[in-house]
């Protein structure tokens, strides 16, 4: 496989998961973290970093917003609900999943 065509199969993947947690947005950031340790705002600062990596400088609401599909605070606001204490506590190793 060419370079040319791995980056584009790499760029389309990344859309594809965007796309997937965008359509499943009753999955909270600290379930994401609890099961596969990232979440959103894990992938929007993967996505800064390669900006900068590249020259390019985003800010980390901007490289947000590509992720969630809209201002951080919006999506928050919509989608985010209060963590359980179970979330919680999964997330400090307190409990099994």
């Amino acid at each position: 496989m060419d370079d040319y065509t791995r980056l584009e199969i790499e760029a389309a993947t990344f859309r594809r998961l965007v796309d997937h947690l965008d359509a499943h947005k009753d999955v909270q950031n600290i379930d994401l973290m609890n099961l596969a340790s990232f979440c959103r705002n894990c992938l929007s600062k993967w996505y800064r970093a390669e900006a900068a990596e590249r020259g390019v400088e985003l800010d980390y609401e901007r490289a947000r917003e590509a992720v969630y599909g809209m201002p951080y605070a919006e999506w928050k606001e919509r989608y985010q609900t209060e963590a359980t204490q179970v979330q919680l506590d999964r997330l400090k190793g307190g409990t099994e999943a």
